[in-house]
């Protein structure tokens, strides 16, 4: 019986599975098996579109079709989180199996101490994830540094500090680092994440570790809860899934590499917040970015912290109608609400239609609020730092009193 705190390798028996899926298949077989054995009524994954450009979230059902999701996308950059609550009532009302990213995950946790998602109703299995690469960012990056056809590109990969493609023609990499000294490479929250292997999913699975016969046909997978050890044990016992312990120099391998990329993390974290500035600096910098929006609520639409059924921007006597680009009252309200748990998921930078940093200025406060509060947002069910309420019921309560305001500053 497996535990908290095991690590595998693990591989499908399935030929057909296995040609499809990346690393051995583990993860494409752990979600067939928990629908075929209805576990889980749906699988909630990502598959390609058009091209490797175009990551299309799908739910699945049939277990036939679970193939249609193996392999990674690394230039799509989707939040799997957000569409749990907008579209699936938030897993309330069947239980679902997702694979996540840490950005997913932390997006999860959050949106459950709001009371968004059931998590109960929720498996999550983590990959470890070195970050994504914007799909406009990507096709540019391909044609001018690689010198390749972006559209004869068939698939791409992260592996050992270099991207690479594979293409009509033959393969080719170059280091990230190289990248993105010159501009190209991941998204900047990805460069700035520390949340590289998602503990708190139930199985966090990935390539890291993975050495010796096994490596690039099989898959490192970390048991991070009881339920996820209870569906390790399951599928193996059902023949649906092969494993072996993990070998210690590929533990030891596993831990090198995801502090490599911690600091990496660290790097970046300190370039990118040292070109805001600070004090006034910083409050210039942000004003001055922020006067470019034309108030699109992309960056409320698909943030997984924002959840209120009245949203405060849209009060006439906090954000005046009409007004583009909006007071800075807008962007202030955005500040209060999420700044203590931002999980830099970089949605609200990346479908911002003026292509306003928002991320980065929401992140660098969220890391000083972290400084000296010691909340850190998406890794555990801790509530941040502001007290939270039901909101439908707390707005009935306060309306009763004759105002939704707790003081009635706006006589």
């Amino acid at each position: 019986m497996s535990k908290k705190g095991d690590m595998f390798y693990a591989w499908t028996p399935d030929a057909d599975l296995a040609k499809k899926a990346e690393c051995g298949g583990a993860v494409s077989s752990l979600l067939k098996f928990m629908l075929e054995k209805k576990i889980v009524d749906a699988v909630l994954a990502v598959k390609r579109g058009q091209d490797i450009y175009d990551a299309v979230p799908t739910l699945v059902t049939d277990p036939a079709k679970i193939n249609e999701t193996a392999g990674s996308l690394h230039c799509g950059t989707l939040l799997m989180s957000k569409l749990v609550k907008k579209y699936l009532n938030g897993a309330n009302d069947q239980k679902i199996a997702i694979t996540v990213k840490g950005c997913d995950a932390m997006g999860l946790y959050e949106l459950a101490k709001r009371q968004q998602v059931n998590l109960d109703n929720i498996v999550m299995i983590g990959v470890n994830c070195g970050g994504t690469v914007s799909p406009v960012m990507a096709r540019k990056m391909i044609k001018e540094k690689f010198g390749v056809d972006p559209d004869k590109v068939h698939k791409e990969e992260i592996d050992k500090g270099q991207f690479i493609i594979e293409y009509e023609g033959g393969h080719k990499g170059i280091k990230i680092d190289d990248l993105e000294d010159e501009g190209f490479g991941r998204r900047s929250n990805c460069r700035r994440c520390k949340m590289k292997v998602p503990r708190q999913a139930d199985l966090a699975c990935g390539n890291w570790g993975v050495i010796g016969d096994k490596a690039g046909k099989a898959t490192f997978v970390e048991v991070c809860s009881d339920k996820g050890a209870g569906i390790l044990d399951q599928a193996v016992k059902a023949g649906a899934l092969k494993t072996e312990a993990a070998d210690p120099k590929g533990i030891e391998m596993r831990v090198k590499v995801e502090n490599a990329m911690l600091k990496l993390g660290d790097k970046w974290r300190e370039r990118d917040f040292a070109s805001l500035g600070t004090g006034r600096d910083r409050l210039k910098k942000i004003l001055q970015d922020t006067s470019r929006c034309i108030k699109c609520y992309q960056c409320i639409e698909n943030c997984p912290i924002c959840y209120c059924v009245e949203c405060s921007t849209k009060k006439p006597y906090l954000v005046t109608p009409g007004q583009v680009p909006p007071s800075f009252m807008f962007h202030l309200i955005r500040f209060a609400h999420i700044a203590d748990s931002c999980i830099n998921c970089g949605q609200c930078q990346e479908l911002c239609a003026m292509d306003i940093p928002n991320s980065l200025h929401m992140h660098a406060q969220q890391v000083e609020l972290e400084k000296m509060f010691g909340h850190v947002p998406g890794v555990d069910m801790k509530l941040p730092l502001l007290a939270l309420v039901e909101e439908r019921e707390e707005r009935d309560r306060l309306a009763a009193t004759g105002s939704d305001q707790i003081y009635n500053i706006f006589k």
